[in-house]
């Protein structure tokens, strides 16, 4: 073992990887603005129907299934993000990461263009 020269080196990071303390400021600032966006974008829509509120399946499935869509898509994403920059044998890594990151990528996605559509017709014909 004395002439063994093998030596314990560090793979270079690609230009596309960040360290840790970066990519988990990075996860949570685009988390922090995928959960702001819809409220920026749709308020007025938003303000129009919590207005009308009322317990009937029709005005819950039609007015807030957009909105509950984006929530669960969040929901499905806080794993991933929260374990951004852990290795996978922390207990804070959830095991099926990638498949809470891409249902909370569709849900989140779906709900956003149910959102759009909603808030066209919540601003009705000739809405600004």
């Amino acid at each position: 073992m004395a002439g063994d020269s093998r030596r314990i080196t560090t793979r270079p990071r690609g230009r596309d990887q960040l360290d840790r303390r970066t990519a988990r400021v990075v996860g949570t600032a685009g988390f922090l603005t995928a959960a702001l966006l819809p409220l920026v974008l749709w308020h007025r829509a938003i303000g129009l129907i919590a207005s009308e509120f009322r317990l009937e399946l029709d005005y819950l499935i039609t007015g807030w299934t957009a909105y509950a869509l984006i929530g669960l898509g969040l929901l499905f994403g806080l794993p991933a993000v929260m374990s951004i920059g852990r290795s996978p044998g922390s207990r804070l890594y959830p095991r099926s990461r990638g498949a809470y990151a891409g249902w909370g990528i569709v849900l989140y996605l779906l709900g956003f263009a149910l959102a759009a559509q909603v808030a066209q017709i919540a601003d009705g014909p000739g809405g600004t």
